[in-house]
């Protein structure tokens, strides 16, 4: 018995230094050194699939009311914003992404004040959203586009015009979660939407209604013609506050109010876009909302963020898609659907082009209108756009060294 309580002494106290000794042979990353040695240190930044939804948020618990505003934003989003900046609440809006476009600085408000933004499609026609979701995917990037533009952020939160049900089925359920979004409906329904011109009265009353849940997630529009929305919000606003009720914004990292997929979903019979299509399009989708380092890019006297999942790192090599940052660094790119080329330039004087030929991976480098040189280089398609290594990108536009660090925030390369 002694020999044995001797051993275990022994061993507690050699196995903190065995602890130690391993910690120091870890190697260290250097703050900055030659970009090869730095990408062969840096994990892959490419996720297939994205995490679930927490159960719950802690910030969520207790009776919670999250009002939420449809089809805007619109001229009548400035008044609803006054409202709620007036009772000190936040509120989510799913926006339209036409409707972005047509009222930037009020998507830009709303962001400001401290509301959640969510994607709420580009134009709100369910006969293209639901004949196949190829075509609700396209519109759900294209309205992220616009916030992103606008705001700087993705939304990762997604409502479907009319709500899923009768509209998702299985594969809309299945592919908008490998592609990192939220999708979330409501448990209580104000009604202001069911015909036109709905009395404030009727949509107070709607809104009132028992949501069996202590979590009501109700829905509201601000979008054209609910001017009697908004003169219900206040009294709205109100009984809540009254019931007790604390007042939040919808996050992804909670678990969603979803419909169930229908009979009339079911009978729908769409055709799933084949596997090539899902990897293309909405496999690597889910990077865009992983925590993550930015990608900051140093050209000459230009810089520019590429947020994690607008980058990839791959083969001991960065991939970056070739409009993207031509645009941000105040160049262009073209598509020629026919040769299946893109024509990119980094730089809004500059005379180089760089041709980047998909089929056959080939980066014709022309000045002036004349060919100087080609090779071949590794060119991936994701959604629709053309990534190719950010070293081939630089190095055939003209730029001569390129330099890699990283620190505790951020990625960045310097190129001159």
């Amino acid at each position: 018995m002694v020999k044995r309580l001797l051993i275990a002494l022994l061993l507690l106290m050699i196995l903190p230094f065995i602890s130690r000794q391993e910690l120091v042979r870890q190697p260290q990353t250097a703050e900055a050194s030659v970009q090869e040695r730095v990408l062969q240190q840096i994990p892959p930044m490419y996720a297939t699939t994205s995490a679930s939804p927490k159960s719950k948020n802690p910030t969520s618990a207790g009776k919670t009311v999250f009002l939420t505003f449809d089809d805007g934003p619109s001229a009548l989003t400035g008044k609803v914003l006054d409202i709620l900046k007036k009772n000190n609440i936040r509120a989510t809006f799913f926006v339209l992404g036409e409707q972005v476009k047509r009222y930037p600085e009020l998507l830009q408000r709303i962001h400001e004040e401290g509301h959640a933004i969510g994607n709420h499609s580009y134009d709100h026609h369910y006969t293209e959203l639901y004949s196949g979701f190829p075509a609700f995917w396209n519109q759900i990037k294209r309205t992220e586009e616009e916030v992103y533009a606008v705001t700087g952020v993705r939304p990762q939160l997604v409502r479907a015009p009319g709500g899923t049900a009768g509209h998702f089925d299985d594969t809309y359920f299945r592919l908008m979660k490998l592609g990192g979004y939220v999708v979330t409906d409501w448990n209580v329904d104000s009604g202001d939407s069911k015909r036109r011109g709905v009395p404030a009265a009727e949509i107070v009353k709607g809104a009132k209604a028992p949501a069996n849940s202590d979590r009501v997630v109700l829905l509201l529009h601000d979008g054209s013609g609910h001017e009697e929305s908004v003169k219900a919000l206040p009294e709205i606003i109100a009984h809540y506050k009254k019931q007790g009720y604390r007042f939040d914004v919808l996050s992804p990292d909670e678990e969603p109010v979803q419909f169930k997929v229908n009979e009339k979903a079911k009978k729908l019979k769409r055709a799933a876009p084949s596997e090539s299509w899902v990897q293309s399009h909405v496999a690597g989708n889910g990077a865009l909302f992983a925590n993550g380092k930015p990608l900051r890019l140093e050209v000459g006297p230009m810089e520019t963020t590429l947020n994690p999942g607008e980058y990839l790192y791959k083969d001991g090599h960065y991939l970056v898609p070739v409009r993207a940052v031509a645009e941000r660094l105040g160049g262009n790119a073209a598509w020629d659907p026919k040769t299946q080329t893109a024509k990119v330039t980094l730089s809004a004087d500059s005379d180089t082009v760089l041709n980047i030929q998909v089929r056959t991976g080939r980066l014709t480098v022309t000045k002036a209108g004349k060919n100087v040189s080609s090779v071949t280089t590794s060119v991936s398609m994701i959604n629709d756009a053309v990534w190719i290594p950010l070293r081939d990108l630089f190095a055939n536009a003209g730029y001569a060294r390129a330099e890699a660090s990283e620190n505790r925030e951020e990625r960045r390369v310097k190129v001159s």
